[in-house]
């Protein structure tokens, strides 16, 4: 595949920068034709490679601190436990449900650590910053109700 390379250091620099590298990569796989299983395997194999790499780098540039080292005995455990979890519940649950229930984790963590970025830059104080991660909560709870309740119309 001659756009291999070329394709691979792109992506590699714009998940070294933005850390969004999934739509270029399913852009890739569906164009190769790649079935159901092949196509997440394939996402999987990229998605551990750009992980590895990128803490191979940050741990030779310094930039984990002991905080951070200390958070392993933590997030090591979980992916551990939770990759398999994750493959056993997906196998079991409809494809879409499972998407928007990690979808709706995502929204709440990126709301609690915009929340928190508020703070640190003292733009918002405690308890109003947290507003933040409260209104994700509300609204992603509406978004939820809304899927579920016309999924479970849609069979009737």
């Amino acid at each position: 595949m001659a756009v291999g390379f070329p394709f691979g250091a792109a992506l590699g620099v714009l998940y070294s920068v933005t850390t969004i590298s999934g739509p270029p990569l399913a852009i890739l796989f569906n164009n190769q034709g790649l079935v159901k299983n092949e196509f997440r395997a394939g996402l999987a194999l990229v998605r551990v490679v750009e992980s590895s790499v990128t803490a191979i780098v940050y741990y030779n540039l310094g930039l984990f601190v002991a905080e951070s080292q200390g958070l392993l005995a933590v997030l090591v455990p979980a992916a551990v436990v939770g990759i398999p979890l994750g493959a056993f519940v997906i196998r079991r649950l409809d494809a879409e449900t499972f998407r928007r229930i990690c979808m709706s984790f995502d929204a709440w963590i990126v709301g609690f650590g915009l929340s928190r970025v508020l703070m640190e830059l003292g733009l918002l104080a405690s308890p109003w910053a947290y507003s933040v991660m409260a209104i994700t909560i509300l609204i992603d709870a509406y978004l939820l109700y809304i899927f579920f309740t016309v999924q479970r119309a849609a069979p009737k």
